[in-house]
C-alpha cells in the first residue's frame, strides 16, 4: 500500500465529506464551511492512496508560536495502518520548535496521541462552546 501524504495539496468538496461522513463528524454536514476552513487553515495534510482521499488533518497557527490542530481523521477502513502517525508526524515536522502544539482528543484518540507525546498539560481542562455533540 503506497501513501502519498502531502502538505497543502489541493482537495475536492465530495472526497472531503465522504472522509467525514464515514468517520461520522458532524461538520460533514456543513460543506460550506467546512471546505473554506480546511483550505483557509495554515497548513493542511492529506494522505492518498491510488489518489484516493484517505486521510485528512490541520492545522491553526499564529506561524511562530502556537499551533492547534483541529482535525485529524482517517477512513476506518485504513485506520490502525500508520495513515494518522505519518500525518501527524509530518505536521509536526513543520511545527517542530513551537512553544504549544494543541489538541482535544476524545475516545481511542487520546491513546493514539499519547503515543506521539502528547499529554495533559498540568492541570489544564478543554472547554469550549459547541453547538454540536460530535467531531
Amino acid at each position: 500500500m503506497d501513501i502519498e501524504i502531502t502538505l497543502n495539496g489541493p482537495i475536492e468538496a465530495s472526497e472531503v465529506i465522504e472522509l467525514y461522513r464515514s468517520n461520522g463528524w458532524s461538520s460533514a454536514e456543513k460543506p460550506d464551511q467546512l471546505i473554506p476552513a480546511l483550505k483557509n487553515s495554515h497548513t493542511l495534510v492529506t494522505a492518498r492512496i491510488s489518489g484516493k482521499l484517505v486521510g485528512i488533518g490541520n492545522a491553526i497557527s499564529d506561524g511562530h508560536l502556537v499551533v492547534y490542530y483541529p482535525h485529524m481523521l482517517v477512513h476506518p477502513d485504513h485506520q490502525g495502518a500508520g495513515i494518522g502517525s505519518k500525518m501527524m508526524q509530518t505536521m509536526q515536522s513543520v511545527y517542530a520548535g513551537f512553544h504549544q502544539q494543541m489538541l482535544t482528543a476524545d475516545g481511542d484518540a487520546v491513546a493514539f496521541y499519547k503515543a506521539l507525546g502528547f499529554e495533559r498539560a498540568g492541570k489544564t481542562e478543554p472547554m469550549w462552546v459547541y453547538a454540536g455533540d460530535e467531531h
